[in-house]
């Protein structure tokens, strides 16, 4: 078990990682994705709609389907932090989440880090980039959850 002195001696994670850790993150969320649309559009053909029709831009059944993308990817990526402290698109970059505390992370953290962490993607990345002048490096997501992203030495 690493201590809080432990995590302060290693580096931030850089831009660059964290971008490259998010494309690869894309590609399974992006197949959790598809799976809830077809469930969708499965349930919607089973309600008695044509089966060529789509479900309407900007419907509530739309908004609820970006809805459940969006937690299933939050279920995801938290559910990832929790166990392992890591995402399937961290691993190979060998990115790790801590506390700055060096406590555990808890669950609401967790959250608060995914939904700040989306808001900072919706605005062009903006959260992402503060960590360029920020003092200790840390990401709007970062800051207000309590965490840090650290890259891990690579295995010998």
């Amino acid at each position: 078990m690493s201590t809080p002195a432990a995590i302060e001696v290693r580096p931030s994670a850089q831009l660059p990682r964290r971008f490259a850790a998010l494309f690869y993150d894309l590609w399974p969320v992006l197949a959790l994705w598809m799976l809830v649309s077809a469930l969708f559009t499965i349930g919607y053909t089973l309600a008695g709609h044509a089966t060529r029709e789509n479900i309407h831009p900007f419907s509530a059944l739309q908004w609820l389907l970006w809805l459940c993308c969006w937690l299933l990817a939050g279920v995801y990526a938290t559910m990832s932090w929790k166990r392992g402290g890591q995402t399937l698109g961290m691993r190979p970059w060998h990115l790790h989440l801590r506390s700055l505390s060096g406590q555990p992370i808890t669950r609401a953290a967790l959250w608060k880090r995914y939904a700040v962490g989306t808001l900072s993607l919706l605005c062009g990345g903006l959260g992402f980039w503060w960590a360029l002048i920020d003092r200790d490096r840390l990401t709007w997501h970062d800051r207000l959850s309590g965490t840090r992203l650290v890259k891990l030495p690579k295995p010998v």
